[in-house]
């Protein structure tokens, strides 16, 4: 999420997950007591995501709370047509100033930022999607409006009481520094179901995810002597810088794929994991890392659409779904500003976005003119090789932090990869206008 640094990122953060486990697997078991209430289960939750903030970020948990505190407050007073368009903006203006905090250090005063504010980063860009998913949903009419009862007449304690909800969701801790989006209506129906229909610990799929993530550690391991023991981008000469690329992209997914385990079951230790089932009107639970897909496909658009899914599916309602023009562009536009506009992740997502509207044409025209199965074996078989080459250079321009590293990647052959891609856009663009 945050570059070169996230590799820096994720082992603290796994530590942090870790020592996150026994609160998880205690509040899952104290929610099949009667005794223990939905006032308890709301506090139980924001109290733990309050002590892990304080403890993975120190002073700089501040940055995370305030924008809670201020969408709380948004929500509870404007009316379901203005709140969405009023949070939003506040959310991402303050997520936007605390990226150019980052900028500012790492790019003027060429200084490695503290590993705590970096935390802070990644948690605010995680509550900004919480924030924006519930005001959508308010504002779609899918939950019942808050606005109203900051106006009223009642007491401090009730205000609040009412508030609980809220501040308990945007803050708890089995979501606090990572996991697949749990929408509100999700969180709400595991924290007030009955106490006899909550789920027993999930033994086992905890000890498929822990299996799962020991096999990627060990390739990681694997990996990374690869990587360590071969030349970099500012070493590597013609074709091997190919297989430079492809070795570092590796390594980069193994490491998102054991991080969005690990997070997915810590959600799964808490209860709120796919294990909890779906209540009606509900986007159903979606994990973050599907391998086999991401690692099979032939297809850009479709390792776009499963890589990260639940971030993904959540570009899609608030971005996609909204936008009349070049929507495709929008939605990675605004990914890169989402993830801090570095000038890597820039030039990496609209990259994506031009890639994944050539492999919408190139698989169009490909259905029409390939008939025969040996023919559709070669070309799934090119178009799989090609597309995980792409999706690395899409990844290490992303990834890098400097401009210089970046000018060297588009400076390699590397760079021939989507260039066929963008010039079959341009030809399949004129051959569509001319069938059209």
């Amino acid at each position: 999420m945050m570059g070169w640094l996230q590799l820096f990122l994720l082992h603290p953060v796994s530590l942090y997950q870790g020592a996150a486990f026994p609160f998880a697997l205690l509040f899952n078991y104290l929610c099949t007591m009667d005794s223990f209430s939905t006032h308890a289960r709301y506090l139980f939750l924001l109290a733990g995501g309050g002590a892990l903030a304080l403890a993975a970020m120190g002073p700089f948990a501040v940055l995370v709370f305030i924008p809670a505190i201020c969408a709380v407050f948004l929500i509870c007073l404007l009316s379901p047509q203005e709140v969405h368009r009023q949070t939003f903006c506040f959310q991402m203006s303050w997520q936007t100033l605390c990226h150019l905090g980052l900028h500012y250090t790492e790019y003027y005063l060429q200084e490695l930022p503290s590993m705590r504010f970096c935390l802070a980063l990644s948690s605010l860009m995680l509550l900004t999607q919480r924030v924006t998913s519930l005001s959508l949903d308010i504002c779609e009419g899918k939950l019942a409006a808050a606005s109203g009862g900051t106006r009223s007449r009642s007491s401090l304690s009730e205000h609040l009481c009412k508030a609980l909800p809220y501040f308990s969701y945007l803050l708890f801790f089995p979501a606090l520094l990572g996991g697949p989006l749990c929408s509100f209506q999700r969180f709400q129906a595991r924290v007030q179901g009955p106490s006899n229909l909550c789920p027993r610990h999930p033994f086992r799929a905890l000890t498929w995810r822990g299996l799962q993530i020991l096999g990627l550690e060990c390739l990681k391991v694997v990996m990374r002597a690869v990587v360590r023991a071969g030349a970099g981008l500012t070493d590597c000469r013609q074709l091997q810088c190919i297989y430079v690329m492809w070795s570092t992209a590796g390594l980069f997914k193994l490491t998102y794929y054991s991080h969005w385990i690990l997070d997915d079951s810590l959600l799964c230790a808490a209860g709120f994991g796919s294990e909890f089932g779906q209540s009606p009107g509900e986007d159903g639970y979606i994990p973050d890392a599907d391998i086999w897909t991401l690692e099979t496909t032939h297809r850009i658009s479709l390792f776009a659409r499963k890589w990260n899914q639940s971030t993904a599916r959540w570009l899609r309602r608030l971005v996609f779904q909204h936008s009349r023009v070049w929507p495709l562009l929008q939605t990675f536009a605004f990914s890169a500003w989402w993830h801090g506009l570095h000038p890597g992740q820039v030039f990496g997502f609209l990259c994506w976005a031009v890639m994944v509207e050539a492999d919408y044409l190139i698989h169009t025209f490909a259905k029409l003119f390939i008939r025969s199965w040996p023919m559709k074996l070669l070309y799934r078989t090119l178009t799989w090789a090609h597309t995980q080459l792409i999706i690395a250079y899409i990844m290490l321009a992303v990834e890098v932090r400097s401009l210089s590293s970046l000018w060297l990647l588009c400076n390699s052959y590397n760079s021939v990869f989507p260039m066929v891609y963008c010039i079959l856009l341009l030809l399949l663009a004129k051959r569509k206008h001319t069938f059209n």
